[in-house]
């Protein structure tokens, strides 16, 4: 059903026969900043303050809070006022010409911006194009710990971060999508129920806390699932001891301009709670009112008001994750917003052969920026939603995938400069230094970068050690300056199934011949090495 947009009239005006349009109304500074200044916790938690401390972030202006006089101003013009940003320091309403010649003149008002593109006449020639392509089935492939999810796991590299104990434990992620519907009562979230790691929920849309609506979209719940879902011996997501902050901004039913909005009240709110991600597999260029729809030059990172926002949000020390869209197919095949801004981490999809996917869309924006920035699984990925398994297609599923493996790096290594850490993970990405329209620089490789990171650590001394031999028959021996407290054993599942203590050999002859992962640890470290059993 086509959603009607309300809008407001200036009072003593008549608008019947004037088209309205929605505008951003700029505030001229912050009055009270001082006061901010003064008592940081008024606005922010001290978790969102710690970020701030351990990336060596200072605050500013942005951070503080709108002044709410120039709402309550807005208001007495006889605006209705809804939705508003303290980073972008303005609030959005609808108004005609005249209003907006009046609202210029106001002398709390430094300007006032316009959604529209001056496009009335573009066609409207592709779709939304930000949901996943879903085949729903339910499945029982496998059994013991990874299941499903173990091949997109392995595909990334992520497996050596779990073995070391990096599940994304205290690492915060506020997942922007369209609707959670069965996460609070789906077996396959029970886990992070029941342990907490659900922290907060919001909709921006409605300004409820019901989130978990069956009568809304539940693509957030499939984006949710391939993170943080968890079903015994089926399926275990990419950063299962992440903690979450649920927030709607998008409303699937139609494509209109206030979701942009939407999304940077959610990431503002996110920002406020100390989150340290945000992953987000929405992305706008085509409204329903196409004179609000985008141009390819528009896509340059820095035109729509969501992708200056994101830029915002990762200035803030926030590691942001953006699906690149599913339009690879259409006649706009280009990337969708936030994605075009640079500092944006923008995740495209490949199929389980490390082929790009052929509706993920294309790179670079519009001047010149490498797009996406890495890939991961898009194409029939599996994800849970309710209590059940799900094969899923899109960069809507590629991207929080990508975003669990992002999870357990920020845990390995908390302090690390958020900017130095999207270098790494697109230089030890499959294509670096080369790079394609599609999959950016390749398929994303985090034990390549977590080893990476290890061995040029100041902090820590890298033991040299070998093994051999490598593929190996019967007994796989590990050469080392040091002593070995112990050897684990997992199976390309996950499992365990073999530990020695204090020996510098194990037996595996009787393993079936596949793919293994040791873990070496040592008096003051723990090493990962993958073996062949012939």
């Amino acid at each position: 059903m086509k959603k009607l947009l309300l809008f407001c009239l200036l009072v003593g005006y008549s608008t019947a026969n004037a088209q309205t349009e929605l505008v951003f109304v700029y505030f001229s500074g912050k009055p009270n900043k001082a006061a901010f200044y003064a008592n940081p916790l008024s606005e922010l938690t001290q978790k969102s303050l710690n970020r701030r401390t351990s990336l060596g972030i200072p605050l500013n202006d942005q951070d503080a809070p709108i002044e709410q006089s120039y709402i309550q101003n807005l208001q007495n013009l006889g605006f209705t006022v809804t939705d508003y940003s303290k980073w972008l320091n303005g609030a959005a309403v609808n108004a005609t010409p005249a209003q907006i010649t009046i609202l210029q003149a106001q002398p709390y008002v430094s300007s006032v911006g316009r959604f529209a593109r001056n496009n009335s006449t573009v066609t409207k020639t592709a779709t939304h194009d930000k949901w996943n392509t879903s085949s729903d089935t339910q499945k029982n492939l496998t059994v013991f710990d990874y299941g499903s999810g173990s091949a997109q796991i392995d595909q990334i590299n992520v497996r050596p971060l779990h073995l070391a104990g990096f599940t994304g434990t205290g690492v915060s992620i506020a997942v922007i999508d369209a609707g959670f519907p069965y996460v609070n009562t789906g077996s396959a979230f029970e886990r992070i129920r029941t342990n907490n790691q659900i922290k907060a929920v919001y909709d921006f849309v409605t300004k409820t806390d019901n989130v978990y609506s069956t009568s809304i979209s539940n693509h957030g719940s499939a984006v949710l699932g391939a993170i943080g879902g968890y079903i015994k011996d089926i399926f275990v997501g990419s950063a299962p001891d992440a903690d979450f902050y649920l927030y709607r901004s998008e409303n699937a039913v139609g494509e209109i301009p206030e979701e942009e909005l939407y999304w940077i009240e959610a990431a503002e709110e996110a920002d406020r709670k100390g989150v340290d991600m945000i992953t987000s597999s929405l992305g706008y260029n085509i409204f329903d009112d196409t004179r609000y729809s985008y141009t390819y030059s528009d896509l340059n990172g820095t035109t729509s008001f969501i992708a200056r926002a994101a830029e915002i949000a990762v200035n803030k020390g926030i590691f942001v994750l953006a699906a690149a869209g599913n339009s690879g197919v259409q006649p706009w095949h280009y990337l969708l917003t936030p994605a075009d801004n640079a500092k944006v981490f923008t995740i495209g999809s490949v199929d389980s052969a490390g082929n790009s996917s052929g509706f993920s869309s294309y790179g670079p924006n519009s001047v010149g920026v490498v797009k996406p920035d890495a890939s991961a699984r898009g194409t029939a990925s599996a994800t849970v939603n309710n209590s059940t398994l799900t094969a899923v297609n899109g960069t809507s599923i590629a991207t929080p995938i990508a975003a669990g493996g992002v999870a357990c790096f920020i845990q390995a290594f908390p302090s690390m400069n958020r900017e130095q850490m999207r270098t790494k993970l697109r230089q030890t990405a499959s294509l670096y230094p080369g790079h394609t329209d599609q999959m950016g620089y390749g398929i994303l490789n985090f034990g390549s970068v977590y080893n990476q990171v290890l061995n040029t650590s100041e902090i820590v001394k890298k033991e040299k050690f070998a093994i051999f031999p490598n593929p190996v028959k019967n007994i796989l021996n590990i050469a080392s300056e040091g002593d070995i407290q112990s050897l684990e054993v997992f199976d390309n599942l996950g499992k365990l199934i073999r530990k020695n203590t204090g020996l510098k050999s194990i037996k595996v002859e009787d393993f079936p011949k596949g793919t293994y992962y040791l873990k070496i640890q040592t008096k003051d470290q723990v090493f990962y090495e993958k073996f062949l059993k012939e």
